[in-house]
């Protein structure tokens, strides 16, 4: 079994140490100003491990979103006119900024997180990378000019920066999703209002303060921290419906992100939208198996299974099922489950109670269904869970229709390709998809029928800075990362001058 930790919930109060104890801000940031909520209210936030109380942010709500919304409104006058040259230096600026405090940025995402340290640091230099590919963006925001029919006539596109930006982050990469967001919407020439997730806002201030520190202006970076509840539901609200924001970015479910498209029409804003998925991880007869195994530890379980791209069902063929689940349970029963900070842990606990439940909830409808439970199967202490393998599947199991997000493998068996793509794309939404064949024209033919934003093939890892990253069907549309990143941030203007003769 997974080594689970024993006597780590302790509760009481915790204070982080840092190298740069600076990064550790307790305020929201608006406008270049460290503010306190107007009614003086807070939120607690805790360590996922040990349930400390790591600390207290404002509980702000539409109101002072609305003040920075309008302090991103000013800026943008001036930082729409900077030269990319200039957003370019600047963002390089932060990117050595981030790569000096990487040790630091690693221990507060572990703390607010949950996640292991090592996993912490390569969050942290994916976050960074973000801020270096789009700093070299910035400079290639090229337009073009268009052959006129007409004698006389010249015709210019210019590519233009949309205007404020709303940002609202996640939890679980809490570094990494305020660059993938920021950094190509700052290199754009945007501004932007981000809202922290409120189980971990520390990441969002700690970017913030270093951007300060480098000299990015008053008011081009806002960021609104708030609580779950009446407020949290204000300031997307307001985010959504003010109609200065011209651009909204929003990581998280399938169910909010049509809530926010909704309040979005109003003002029509350019939205994009990355929400949930229920990926498929295929392994057919003819997979190198051992690359197989790995792959599917890497892609199911990194961040304890909290990620929108993890495999969320697996499917082997019948004719190796047995070995490969043999491979599977030895790799999980190593895992050592613990603090994020403590020597050879390799996986953290959940975020909330709720994600814990749902987790919980799939592993026991399965197993009342007929399910067997290979590895693990049962909570642990606070918010961890051990990391799970279930098979013998039948039908109409939680994880046919929804994402577990959580330590749980639920491994499916498959006799035919047709069968296999047939159930891997029979879901309403469609983010990422994985599979592992030897066959050069299958490979070919899978990766173009699996209906998704994302394939990995032979690989269990596809999130890259150069890349584009983005689902289809229910799971959203737009791309972060890549060349196109930066596009959702701007607009093609044209320009006709005639009388040129």
């Amino acid at each position: 079994m997974p080594h689970m930790p024993q006597g780590i919930v302790k509760g009481g109060k915790e204070e982080l140490k840092l190298n740069n104890q600076s990064l550790w801000q307790t305020k929201a940031y608006i406008n270049g100003e460290w503010i306190d909520a107007d009614n003086k209210s807070t939120l607690k936030v805790f360590n996922k491990a040990t349930g400390a109380e790591l600390g207290q942010v404002p509980d702000l709500g539409a109101k002072e979103t609305a003040a920075a919304i309008a302090a991103a409104e000013e800026a943008f006058k001036s930082w729409s006119q900077t030269t990319a040259k200039h957003r370019h230096d600047l963002l390089m600026k932060l990117y050595y900024a981030h790569q000096d405090n990487a040790e630091d940025l690693a221990k507060i995402i572990v703390a607010e997180n949950g996640k292991a340290f090592p996993e912490a640091k390569g969050e942290v230099a994916y976050s960074n990378g973000f801020l270096e590919w789009f700093a070299e963006e910035a400079t290639r925001t090229y337009g073009h000019t268009v052959p006129s029919p007409l004698p006389g006539i010249r015709n210019v596109i210019q590519m233009q920066p949309v205007g404020v930006a709303g940002l609202i982050t996640p939890w679980n990469f809490p570094a990494a999703m305020i660059t993938r967001k920021a950094a190509p919407a700052l290199a754009a020439g945007c501004t932007v209002v981000i809202k922290a997730p409120s189980e971990t806002p520390f990441s969002a201030l700690a970017f913030a303060h270093l951007a300060e520190k480098v000299g990015f202006p008053k008011g081009t970076i806002n960021v609104v921290t708030c609580a779950k509840g009446d407020n949290e539901i204000a300031v997307g609200k307001e985010l959504c419906e003010n109609p200065t924001v011209r651009k909204i970015s929003f990581t998280g479910s399938t169910r909010v992100g049509k809530i926010l498209m909704s309040q979005s029409a109003s003002t029509l804003k350019k939205l994009s939208m990355e929400l949930g998925g229920n990926a498929p991880f295929i392994v057919f007869e003819d997979a190198n198996l051992n690359k197989a195994v790995e792959g599917a530890i890497a892609c199911k379980f990194r961040g304890s299974g909290q990620t929108c791209i993890c495999a969320n069902r697996l499917y082997v063929h019948a004719s190796i099922m047995e070995e490969f689940l043999k491979k599977l349970a030895a790799k999980v029963n190593d895992f050592k489950v613990g603090y994020g900070m403590d020597e050879g842990t390799t996986h953290g606990p959940l975020v909330s109670e709720a994600g814990l439940s749902k987790v919980e909830e799939h592993v026991n409808e399965s197993v009342k269904k007929g399910a067997k439970v290979v590895v693990g199967g049962k909570r642990g202490e606070g918010l961890f869970y051990e990391p799970t393998v279930i098979t013998d599947l039948p039908d109409d199991v939680p994880t046919d229709r929804e994402e577990t997000f959580g330590p749980l493998a639920a491994v499916y068996t498959f006799t035919s390709e047709e069968e296999v793509v047939r159930k891997a794309n029979n879901v309403d939404v469609g983010l990422a998809g994985y599979f592992f064949s030897k066959d050069t024209a299958r490979c070919w033919r899978v990766a173009e029928q699996l209906q998704v934003g994302m394939v990995g093939v032979n690989t269990g890892l596809i999130s890259q800075n150069a890349v584009p990253f983005g689902g289809v069907l229910e799971s959203g549309f737009g791309r972060e990362g890549g060349r196109t990143g930066i596009e959702e941030y701007m607009f093609q203007k044209l320009m006709v001058f005639g009388g040129v003769n």
